[in-house]
């Protein structure tokens, strides 16, 4: 209930920001047609933002046959979890990484790069999909997916109030429209870093209780971070970087680097791990 709260405070705001940026393109006319769209958007994210996100990095559906490791670690998963069996599907990307997608439980799915079977060990693979098992339980999955179309939309809205700015007299002496087209593509950011963060050491944690071992996520983690700096992804979009168990655009840094990242350093999420593996043993 509290996530469906966040989500539905998430798209009103979408709303006022797209009425204000289409009162700003052109007057009240454009605030009517923007509601519209935002109507749209908000629809189009909350039943098919899952299934926009899968086919972006152009995933695969698995089944126990053709994927028979990686299904039966999720059926494994699902079934301790006391969780409905999410649909499997393998990202065709030699980076190891994952994401788990959906609006509910009911209709969960958890996404692999083939990267990751393929550089990981069993139980590091199992620590992983367990951090994503524990975004559907905890009902992440949908904020998390919403927000990937939300960021996107938000970034489009910039360029448009850019555009207004430019080809509007009025409205270009107005300095609230100056300051949409600095703060749109911000708003994104900041969107994302407030959906990303505090998740994933909660769903780190709940890895680490759903598996028992936390070393296998503290392993599988200092993994992702060293090739998310050497190998990074060819096919891989800012507004759904969030969605990822780690930045698959770049390694995460210091300063200001780390400052905006859409996820905790990985250094914080192994303490904060190696802390249950020293209370476990």
């Amino acid at each position: 209930m509290k996530e469906r709260k966040k989500t539905f405070w998430l798209m009103f705001a979408l709303v006022v920001i797209f009425m204000y940026v289409g009162n700003l393109i052109a007057g009240q006319e454009g605030m009517v047609t923007a509601l519209l769209m935002a109507a749209g958007v908000n629809f189009v994210s909350y039943f098919f933002s899952d299934k926009m996100v899968l086919s972006q990095y152009k995933a695969v559906a698995v089944g126990p046959k053709n994927a028979p490791k990686l299904y039966e670690i999720v059926q494994r998963l699902a079934k301790n979890a006391n969780l409905p069996m999410p649909k499997v599907y393998i990202i065709p990307e030699q980076t190891p990484n994952a994401f788990a997608t959906g609006r509910n439980p009911s209709h969960a799915a958890v996404a692999a790069t083939q990267g990751l079977l393929n550089l990981m060990t069993d139980e590091e693979i199992e620590g992983v999909l367990a951090h994503e098992m524990s975004h559907v339980r905890h009902y992440d999955i949908l904020i998390g997916t919403v927000a990937a179309v939300f960021a996107g939309a938000i970034a489009m809205l910039g360029n448009l109030a850019r555009y207004g700015q430019y080809n509007n007299s009025r409205q270009s002496r107005n300095p609230l429209g100056i300051l949409a087209v600095v703060v749109m593509p911000i708003a994104a950011m900041v969107i994302q870093m407030a959906i990303s963060r505090s998740r994933e050491y909660k769903a780190d944690e709940g890895a680490a209780m759903l598996t028992g071992h936390p070393e296998w996520l503290i392993s599988a983690l200092q993994k992702l971070e060293n090739y998310s700096k050497s190998l990074p992804m060819k096919r891989v979009s800012p507004q759904s970087a969030h969605i990822f168990i780690v930045n698959p655009l770049c390694g995460i840094g210091g300063g200001l680097a780390g400052l905006f990242s859409t996820h905790p350093s990985t250094k914080d999420r192994i303490d904060r791990l190696s802390k249950i593996d020293m209370l476990k043993n």
